[in-house]
């Protein structure tokens, strides 16, 4: 077993549990002979290559379960990919702090990283085991039933979604809610959970795996607002068109260190897509909300399942390099079965580093604008109970 210091990070979007990470892989590791000090960098690499860290043994157990239990990111988080340059910064600090355990919680592009400094710590013969800690609310990693920070920002959704119903069902019309999601519809999806009556919205979905057409969406509006007098929509804000080309690319151009087009921040989708129902099909009441950054650190609507998964992966991550694993990236998967079980696997840094997964055909309906009962099964469990809406009769 090494013997030397443990340095651990947050990089990308924040989430409501991902502090449930980062101190259940700080717990395990103070109950660990073999690991020293404990560091925190502070905005993930950025945070190391200025060796602005935080000593997380000092903390009593009391204050970190009280962190575990806050939403967002407690030592800062970050967008960057390190260049090879930095790479040979990051060594000259882990090795002058003896750190032998590097652990890096995150999404596909947190993994990246993670592989990047992994194998340039092969090339430089650099005795460390580098661990991603799966975060991503938009469920998309590889190799991942589902991810740690989905099941609560799914949770946020539905029930946003709920209350976006009642709001519509009173005074009718079409709202239009725009949802998290760039390549993958799992969390737009997930607004399907806040049906109760056969009338409740969303009543038209629209993901990212499926080209979107202005024509059909107007029409499906127009037909759903002629059967039911009303509409509630929930879109991705990665909706593309035949070619592959993001709706919301028109309005928007920054683009972060990997690559990514920021498609979150601006309202300008939903009032696209609003200004399209009213032209095309002459409702006059249309509203649109871009939920943004609210679905990532929104306290007290965590998932109890989320929570503790999110909390075991940090644990198992530091168990796995404890026992000589090697490096790797801690994955959730479902056993099979009708009942809801998961175990935890360690898989290679490069199966999960920087591509991403999408929703399988088989939770999609035909006409691409619904999901089906495929998902509602395999959601329900990571999202938890909801709270029931009561309706008076005949109203």
């Amino acid at each position: 077993m090494t013997i030397g210091n443990m340095l651990i990070a947050q990089s990308g979007g924040p989430s409501m549990v991902i502090n449930q990470s980062l101190i259940g892989a700080v717990l395990a590791a103070r109950d660990s002979k073999a690991i020293g000090g404990i560091y925190g960098a502070r905005h993930g690499i950025s945070g190391i290559l200025k060796e602005e860290f935080v000593d997380l043994r000092k903390p009593g157990r009391n204050l970190l379960k009280s962190v575990a239990a806050t939403p967002s990111a407690a030592l800062g988080s970050v967008r960057r990919k390190p260049t090879p340059d930095d790479c040979t910064a990051i060594f000259k600090v882990l090795l002058s702090h003896d750190i032998r355990y590097f652990f890096y919680i995150g999404g596909n592009d947190s993994a990246e990283t993670t592989h990047i400094i992994n194998e340039e710590a092969r090339k430089a013969n650099y005795d460390i085991a580098c661990f991603h800690i799966p975060k991503t609310i938009d469920n998309d990693l590889l190799e991942n039933d589902h991810t740690p920070g989905f099941g609560s920002a799914a949770r946020f959704v539905a029930m946003a979604l709920m209350g976006d119903n009642l709001d519509n069902r009173a005074l009718g019309g079409v709202k239009i809610d725009v949802i998290m999601g760039r390549n993958a519809g799992f969390l737009t999806a997930a607004s399907a959970l806040a049906r109760q009556y056969p009338d409740d919205g969303p009543h038209l979905i629209y993901l990212p795996e499926r080209p979107f057409s202005l024509e059909q969406f107007a029409d499906d509006v127009k037909a759903t607002v002629s059967k039911i007098g009303r509409c509630v929509v929930a879109v991705s804000e990665g909706i593309a068109d035949a070619d592959g080309t993001p709706i919301a690319a028109k309005f928007m151009n920054e683009v972060d260190s990997h690559g990514n087009v920021q498609l979150s921040g601006t309202g300008a989708l939903g009032d696209f897509l609003a200004g399209v129902v009213k032209e095309r099909t002459g409702i006059s009441r249309v509203r649109a909300d871009t939920f943004g950054y609210l679905q990532r650190s929104f306290p007290g609507v965590a998932s109890t399942t989320d929570t503790y998964e999110a909390y075991e992966v940090g644990n198992v991550a530091v168990a796995a390099a404890l026992a000589g694993v090697g490096s790797g990236s801690v994955a959730i998967k479902r056993s099979a079965g009708k009942e809801y079980e998961i175990f935890y696997k360690v898989v290679p840094l490069r199966k999960v580093a920087k591509n991403t997964r999408h929703m399988p055909a088989s939770f999609i309906n035909k006409a691409g604008n619904n999901v089906t009962q495929a998902f509602i099964n395999y959601a329900s469990p990571i999202v938890g109970e909801l709270p029931l809406m009561g309706r008076l009769p005949d109203c």
